[in-house]
């Protein structure tokens, strides 16, 4: 599954002003509202599957990076959202370090197998050190969508 075609270019936020997860979750999902993504009226739904998932078990998986996800009955797609925070963000992640890059997830609760595979994708380039090295460098929605586009070029080469 390719980064660049689930993740929505107009939810990519390179400065989250929030410090904060739930604040976070929320400013993301905001974002997609505003991209036209999420429905204003399924909003506060998304926001408490994510935070009801999130109290299981953190989605902070360290190195500075959290993937918050859950799966919707009213979600009609996977999307997914990113957010860059220069400060960082308590995110309760596994090695209690501060978290620098959040990809939101939403996927249909039906289609369990795309949220897997976002979940792979998603995880297989945050777990590379350049990649995320260079994502805490990015300043702009622009940086952040050339690196995307560069880590789905580096994984469909044979």
């Amino acid at each position: 599954m390719k980064l660049t075609t689930i993740v929505v270019r107009d939810a990519i936020v390179p400065r989250l002003k929030s410090q904060k997860r739930d604040e976070v979750v929320g400013e993301l999902l905001d974002a997609l509202v505003s991209a036209g993504s999420v429905e204003s009226t399924k909003r506060d739904d998304f926001f408490k599957a994510v935070i009801k998932r999130e109290k299981r078990g953190s989605t902070g998986i360290g190195h500075g990076v959290a993937v918050p996800h859950a799966k919707a009955t009213d979600a009609s797609k996977l999307i997914v959202a990113v957010g860059l925070s220069e400060r960082g963000v308590e995110f309760n992640s596994l090695d209690r370090k501060p978290v620098h890059a959040i990809f939101l997830l939403v996927s249909p609760e039906e289609r369990p197998e795309e949220h897997l595979a976002a979940m792979e994708a998603i995880v297989g380039c945050l777990g590379k050190d350049q990649f995320r090295r260079f994502l805490r460098q990015a300043r702009s929605v622009e940086e952040v969508m050339t690196l995307l586009e560069e880590s789905d070029a580096e994984r469909t080469v044979p």
